[in-house]
């Protein structure tokens, strides 16, 4: 007999609930999924596991059927690792474009640059399973910094929510952030919506089909002409709440998978690295190598953007570019050194250069910490399998 093993299968936690509120529901209800690349590792470990998926990878990438893989060949594989992940589509989730952007092209590039000692953009099938590991190791690098956390939205906490002493304090809150009187009823609910999250058992609405198939409905069995009246807090506290209440019954019938990530950048990472002496100077020598190779101008605002990149794992920071309030923190440090106008500086000078940009950052956000959090609609089921994280037939035991 034979069974498929599903090497990416995620971690599968209940929610707690509180007295009362187990058992008794459907297969899922309540079920989160932590995203955090442990499964990708234990792959890659698994070196007789591993050889067979990364053949079988090879087979289906290898479109020509020339033996060799191109960059463009080997894109669709992290791709496709991604979805099966359960990560949102290229482009609707920074969390998740950071880990495509930093594992796809740069990965693959690096990988193959260091296989053939930069003489050529393919890889052989041998050569292809070391950057299949590269590849995935990073993938799961970036998981294991930024896990992702797979909710299956169901109704059940919205109408927790709804039924909880923090409904009326919250929703009146709400109220007095976007009520006015130029405002409809609908215009307020609406926007309201807007500001509810995953923590009170609402998808996103910004989400069209979150919109279109949850929200729109649930509009639908208010009072139509109440809705495009001007509204006052007590109307509003109880149109938002039956309203919330028509979602939940909507999500019971149609859940919605949701991607979230959280994060609070603090500065407490880059603490641990700079009172690290010897792991700095140990990644300060890395990247002060590696930057003589891709960068001419040591000193240039590009070059040491790269070079914080390079840095930003060990300091706890994210890639620039994935979030725009650390982006602005980093652009102040970097005018402290005045990076806009520098030009080559001596290994010693970048090193310090580094140095103080980190320094500059840590004590911005150790003063003013940085939370930032995402939801994403993912619009698949949410423990579908994959062919292209399948791995072949494995042979089960007799006693399987």
């Amino acid at each position: 007999m034979e069974r498929t093993r599903s090497w990416f299968g995620r971690r599968r936690r209940r929610k707690a609930r509180g007295e009362g509120g187990g058992g008794g529901g459907e297969e899922g209800e309540g079920e989160k999924v932590v995203v955090d690349g442990s499964e990708i590792r234990e792959l890659v470990e698994d070196r007789e596991a591993f050889g067979m998926f990364a053949e079988s990878k090879f087979r289906e990438l290898d479109a020509d059927g020339d033996g060799r893989l191109s960059v463009r060949e080997l894109q669709p594989a992290v791709e496709g690792i991604g979805a099966a992940l359960g990560l949102p589509a290229r482009g609707s989730s920074p969390n998740a474009d950071h880990i495509y952007s930093e594992f796809t092209n740069l990965t693959c590039m690096q990988a193959i640059s260091e296989l053939t000692h930069g003489k050529k953009e393919e890889v052989s099938r041998t050569e292809f399973q070391e950057v299949l590991s590269d590849i995935l190791l990073g993938m799961a690098a970036g998981l294991k910094r930024d896990p992702i956390v797979i909710l299956r939205i169901d109704g059940e906490d919205l109408r927790d929510f709804v039924d909880s002493p923090r409904y009326e304090p919250e929703a009146a809150a709400i109220f007095s952030k976007i009520g006015s009187e130029d405002m409809s009823l609908r215009q307020c609910l609406l926007a309201a919506l807007q500001l509810l999250n995953v923590d009170n058992g609402m998808p996103p609405a910004s989400d069209p089909w979150v919109a279109e198939n949850i929200i729109e409905p649930a509009l639908q069995k208010l009072p139509a002409g109440q809705l495009e009246q001007p509204a006052s807090q007590d109307v509003f506290l109880e149109q938002l709440k039956k309203l919330l209440s028509n979602i939940a019954e909507r999500l019971q019938e149609q859940p919605v998978i949701v991607a979230h990530t959280e994060n609070t950048f603090d500065g407490s990472g880059v603490k641990r690295l700079l009172d690290n002496k010897f792991e700095l100077d140990k990644l300060l020598d890395s990247v002060w190598k590696d930057v003589l190779i891709e960068h001419k101008n040591k000193g240039s605002r590009e070059c040491l953007i790269a070079a914080l990149d390079k840095m930003a794992d060990a300091a706890g920071l994210p890639p620039y570019g994935a979030v725009n309030q650390v982006d602005a923190v980093v652009n102040e440090a970097l005018k402290t050194v005045n990076a806009d106008e520098r030009t080559a500086v001596d290994e010693a000078g970048f090193k310090k250069l580094l140095t103080d940009i980190l320094r500059a950052v840590m004590m911005q956000l150790n003063r003013q910490p940085i939370f930032v959090s995402n939801s994403t609609v993912v619009h698949e089921p949410l423990f579908s399998s994959s062919a292209i994280l399948s791995s072949p037939p494995v042979k089960s035991s007799p006693s399987e």
